[in-house]
């Protein structure tokens, strides 16, 4: 049966306050991607960027280091506890973030901007932790489902902060205030977060054993081909961030109406993983979840249609990336909870394997799609298209070829093998 188990600490948070704590937690990457959407051309031509994509290396570097670093932080907090690698990343967030006000160079500034990524990536990584650590099943992909419907909030309004902020103090007060919400956050989670790590299964530090459980998390067939389907897709979506400034500013030419285009097609996010924690336990993640990677490649496919034949249209282009955004909501949560189920005893380094994988595979592919914009929205269309077949093909391997199976039931046992 789903359960909320006892924290060995004597702190107390509520479902709700926990949901919000991590949720905003994980918002501080959010911000520190999307805030600088509006910034990318101002900084470029201060910094001596030049001109093209090499802007999008601002978002791309924070990402790419981003998702090395979740490989790290796992295996602290499996050993340490949570609270502490949180902490630790909050603060390396907040401190880099304060640095990088001040920088004069552009290359001195992508070289921040991946130690920032690197060491804050527990930011990713220990929150899903803790969810496995106090929840399991249909009920786990609820509390991701609202987690991220919060989570995304963010990316709605970032762009508009980040503009506002430019309009009275420019670019690098971006950067200053992110470093202040940090230092709220950083103050938030140690006065109430509680540590979920249980005494029974911290793990020691030993190479051999953390090979081996980041093996085991990595070769384990229930979960690694949802794994590997969030990766690219999540990729798809970087690479319209890395490019929304171009495509949505230059291409769409409605550079004035970014933020709430771009705010506008990220909401429908916020709407799908609210109607996914209300339906989740009734109808269980892999149905809902199945369902929504099949819509993804019909909406994918009109959308390669629109590229070649309305490229120019952008009221063909918004509804389609609002549709192919909004099932993202019923597929990221969804799938991140059947791929943690079987790792109750390994949560955090689980948590970095995957991690890894879906942020650094995403961010890969990313900037991949991002640096091949080519003036149109086909490089983008087509990367949608063929990454959600590919995505289909490894939830069928994991599947076993099998879909819409639930493998647990409302009452039931969470219905995967455990690795011990």
């Amino acid at each position: 049966m789903s359960t909320m188990t006892a924290s060995p600490d004597s702190r107390t948070l509520g479902q709700r306050e926990l949901v919000i704590m991590l949720a905003l937690l994980m918002s501080l990457q959010a911000l520190a991607i999307d805030g600088m959407l509006p910034a990318l051309d101002e900084m470029a031509r201060e910094l001596g960027a030049g001109e093209g994509n090499r802007r999008q290396l601002v978002v791309a570097a924070y990402l790419l280091a981003g998702g090395i670093g979740t490989l790290i932080p796992g295996s602290l907090a499996d050993r340490f506890g949570r609270r502490p690698v949180l902490l630790s990343s909050i603060a390396a967030y907040s401190l880099l973030s304060l640095v990088i006000a001040f920088v004069h160079d552009f290359t001195v500034l992508l070289v921040l901007r991946g130690i920032q990524g690197l060491l804050a990536a527990g930011l990713f990584v220990v929150p899903s932790a803790i969810v496995r650590d106090r929840f399991e099943g249909d009920r786990m992909a609820r509390l991701f489902s609202l987690i991220s419907a919060v989570f995304i909030t963010v990316p709605v309004f970032a762009p508009s902060l980040g503009q506002a902020i430019m309009l009275f103090a420019g670019w690098r007060w971006i950067f200053i205030v992110l470093a202040g919400l940090g230092v709220l956050a950083a103050v938030w989670t140690w006065a109430r977060l509680p540590e979920s790590l249980h005494p029974e299964y911290r793990q020691d530090i030993h190479v051999p054993t953390i090979l081996h459980n980041m093996r085991v998390t990595l070769f384990h067939r229930a979960s690694v081909g949802y794994v590997l389907g969030t990766s690219l897709l999540i990729g798809s979506v970087f690479g319209y961030v890395n490019s929304a400034q171009q495509l949505i500013g230059e291409h769409f030419r409605a550079g004035d109406w970014f933020p709430i285009v771009f705010g506008g097609t990220a909401a429908m996010m916020v709407v799908s993983n609210l109607v996914n924690s209300r339906i989740v336990e009734r109808f269980g993640a892999r149905r809902v979840s199945h369902t929504g990677v099949l819509m993804f490649i019909v909406v994918s496919a009109v959308q390669v249609w629109a590229a070649y034949n309305r490229d120019a249209d952008l009221m063909w282009f918004l509804p389609l990336m609002s549709l192919n955004l909004m099932l993202l909501g019923f597929l990221g949560a969804n799938f991140g909870s059947i791929a943690m189920q079987p790792f109750s005893h390994i949560a955090g380094a689980a948590a970095s394997v995957q991690g890894f994988f879906r942020m650094f595979g995403a961010a890969v592919v990313g900037l991949v799609i991002g640096q091949a914009y080519d003036g149109t929205a086909r490089p983008f269309a087509l990367a949608l298209l063929i990454g959600s077949i590919l995505a289909l093909g490894l939830v069928l391997f994991s599947e076993k070829g099998k879909l819409f199976r639930r493998l647990n039931k409302p009452g039931e046992g969470p219905g995967v093998p455990q690795v011990e």
